[in-house]
């Protein structure tokens, strides 16, 4: 039974024991780059009261909304045949129309967690929607990205259900994120470098393109880590990296695996991570359309974390841990003059992806640590 099964197994039986209780009162909201696979918002019993809004993909001047039938096989081509692809942040109409919709729905206070704003200007739409959302709204800048957010969403889902109030969800939430990691491994830097997005990583790697990378978000940035000379040589680096983080935790520790374009691999790394970590909970999904248009087709990528409750580092060394001045997860403005968007601000005034926020969209990277200067900004 994977995590999303244990997941719909508890909902299952709460809902038995909580049939006559109303639904939450806390809403939660996030983008579709937390990676939440499809199906999850109902195997969690939560359809009534999370909203997952979707991100635009632009393919040409063809613009498609995470969860489009067509967007998957659209960006695998346009990437093969090295065409532009661009990503953009959500209106801030579509955030409002979710908050609304929950407001509507009974909730009576909402908490939205969000992409890292370093590398996306989405949180800064879902602040503007807050204001005019009817309701108190949290925004939260989670410094992560896919299941790195999508492991905080979860556990906010959970505590908004167990009747947590507003502030206690949006800890939660704080919680997992700001103590979860996420590594990845991409075999080409040929998408990263069109689009600008190796950033500090350009220096340190010189002009040797040829190396595979290991790389890591920290402070809600993409970094380098490590240089390998050999795909094999990085996935099992990769798969040590991983296995180092989970042993350095405590308690109990969900993990996901994710890919774009190469599943089967993708299900030999789990295979090899699960097999030294067999207590870990594990899930396997695609890399969202809007980080994978910038990670580019084989991407690997996996995320770490706690449930918020006990899941935490007794060993603040490991690969993903933060060094000093680290960011935690913030609901200040992000500094719009450093690091590696992922949207591309050019875009600001067409029109937003078709579609309302998904109840259940879609399906990594993670942040802390060290700020660097000469990413792209777009």
């Amino acid at each position: 039974m994977d995590w999303l099964e244990r997941l719909a197994s508890r909902a299952r039986g709460r809902q038995r024991e909580t049939a006559a209780v109303p639904g939450p009162s806390v809403g939660v909201v996030t983008d579709s780059a937390s990676a939440l696979p499809a199906g999850w918002a109902d195997a969690a019993n939560a359809a009534d009261f999370v909203r997952v809004v979707p991100m635009p993909v632009m393919i040409g001047d063809q613009i498609y909304g995470e969860g489009s039938a067509d967007l998957i096989p659209a960006l695998a081509l346009a990437m093969a045949q090295g065409h532009e692809v661009r990503t953009s942040r959500p209106a801030p109409g579509q955030f409002e129309a979710a908050y609304r919709e929950l407001a509507a729905a009974g909730c009576t206070s909402i908490i939205s967690i969000h992409l890292s704003g370093q590398l996306s200007g989405t949180v800064d739409s879902a602040r503007l929607a807050a204001r005019t959302a009817g309701i108190p709204v949290e925004v939260i800048d989670s410094a992560t990205a896919a299941m790195g957010l999508g492991f905080a969403v979860a556990a906010a889902t959970e505590s908004a259900r167990s009747g947590s109030s507003a502030a206690e969800v949006a800890a939660c939430a704080r919680s997992v994120a700001v103590d979860a990691t996420i590594l990845f491994y991409v075999p080409s830097l040929d998408q990263l470098r069109r689009g600008g997005r190796i950033g500090a990583a350009a220096g340190w790697l010189g002009t040797l393109l040829a190396v595979k990378p290991i790389l890591v978000v920290r402070d809600g940035m993409v970094l380098p880590l490590e240089r390998v000379r050999t795909a094999p040589k990085a996935l099992a680096r990769l798969a040590e990296l991983v296995q180092q983080d989970i042993a350095g935790r405590d308690g109990k520790v969900r993990a996901a695996v994710h890919h774009f374009g190469n599943a089967a691999e993708a299900e030999r790394l789990a295979g090899i991570i699960g097999a030294a970590a067999p207590e870990v909970e594990f899930l396997l999904c695609p890399l969202p359309a809007v980080l994978a248009a910038h990670a580019g087709l084989g991407v690997l990528a996996v995320a770490v974390a706690g449930d918020g409750s006990d899941g935490g580092r007794s060993d603040p060394s490991g690969p993903g841990a933060e060094p000093a001045g680290t960011r935690a997860p913030t609901d200040g403005t992000a500094a719009e003059d450093e690091g590696c968007r992922m949207d591309n601000d050019n875009t600001a005034g067409k029109p937003a992806a078709k579609g309302p926020a998904s109840r259940t969209r879609s399906a990594g990277l993670k942040a802390r640590g060290n700020k660097t200067s000469g990413g792209a900004k777009n």
